[in-house]
């Protein structure tokens, strides 16, 4: 059972504006790569993927801005390490030709990226963050996002994490690890929202 989430928790029962404007802003998909598919351990939101190959086809159809975030390891035993099979894009999500791709060392794709510089040249003020982890690369750049200005949205249902042990060594359920992930962004650095909400109030292409 996931944590009492207080704003995230309730989100669905709350008038909350979703309606978009001409783009929704740009896609960052987040660390969709063979080595997350190595980690055994319990994950939530096991049709993330599913979710998010939906919202890349939307934006390929409207021609809205996205960006792969790849992670790339500074530790050469990581499965992400330079030259691993772990550290290249699922099939699914394979970047096709023009489609940008950005390579991060940190959980923050806004640091040592040229995240911020790509964004602000092509006058983009909106994001829309999906992928994994939860808790991790998704709430760390959510945050960035939120502080340097940009519009950002989070699609709950369309990231994922793992179940991890807590600071007092509780055991987390993946469920909890995420929604006090949405919990901490939802209202102050970000708007979370679910799939079929985004996809409802986002223009048509």
């Amino acid at each position: 059972m996931g944590v009492d989430c207080g704003q995230y928790a309730s989100l669905r029962e709350r008038k909350v504006d979703t309606t978009l404007q001409n783009t929704p802003g740009a896609l960052l998909i987040i660390d969709q790569q063979q080595g997350i598919r190595s980690l055994d351990k319990p994950r939530n939101n096991p049709d993330a993927e599913v979710r998010i190959a939906a919202l890349l086809a939307r934006w390929r159809d409207a021609g809205w801005p996205l960006v792969h975030i790849r992670h790339i390891s500074r530790e050469s035993a990581s499965v992400f390490a330079p030259g691993q099979s772990g550290a290249l894009f699922q099939p699914e999500f394979m970047p096709r030709e023009r489609e940008q791709v950005l390579e991060k060392n940190v959980p923050d794709a806004f640091i040592n990226s040229g995240l911020e510089h790509w964004l602000r040249v092509r006058g983009i003020d909106g994001l829309v963050i999906v992928g994994v982890a939860s808790e991790n690369s998704v709430e760390a750049t959510a945050r960035s996002a939120g502080n340097l200005g940009f519009a950002t949205t989070v699609v709950a249902d369309a990231c994922y994490t793992f179940a991890k042990t807590d600071f007092a060594g509780r055991p987390r359920s993946a469920d909890e690890v995420h929604d006090m992930a949405m919990a901490n962004l939802q209202g102050e650095y970000a708007r979370v929202l679910y799939t079929d909400e985004l996809l409802a109030n986002s223009p048509t292409p």
